[in-house]
């Protein structure tokens, strides 16, 4: 049935409009600075918002791997609820940043303790599979 997973998909597009909207955050930070592409230094605000894009894009492979494996093999609703809380902690982590980089810590241990559940149960629920021949 396609709509099975259907909480997944739309927490895996709430994720990448976050992302797109950090995206926009670098191009007005550009227009406030008027610093041209392709330097991306200069202005402390088009810094930070380049970090936190790019940080962004370094966790995604992660946890949307993780986000689609935990409710394959785990629980679609528990991985849709993760996958919010991950959501949540990259904002935190974006409007903590922006402010003073020094203010990030929060929203990164909200989105780390969110991929660890994902990714860790997954792995667990895909072992115990493998060892007990219930794949």
């Amino acid at each position: 049935m396609m709509m099975e997973h259907r909480w997944t998909a739309v927490v895996t597009l709430l994720a990448l409009l976050v992302y797109f909207w950090m995206g926009l955050q670098v191009a007005q930070a550009r227009g406030k600075s008027g610093i041209a592409a392709p330097a991306m230094t200069g202005d402390p605000l088009l810094e930070r918002a380049v970090r936190v894009h790019y940080n962004t894009l370094e966790w995604l492979p992660i946890f949307l791997t993780s986000l689609w494996l935990f409710a394959i093999y785990w629980n679609e609703l528990v991985a849709a609820g993760m996958g919010l809380v991950w959501i949540v902690g990259r904002l935190v982590y974006s409007t903590g940043y922006m402010a003073d980089p020094a203010k990030r810590s929060t929203g990164f241990m909200i989105q780390s303790l969110a991929v660890a559940v994902l990714m860790f149960g997954a792995l667990g629920k895909i072992v115990y599979g493998l060892a007990t021949g219930h794949v």
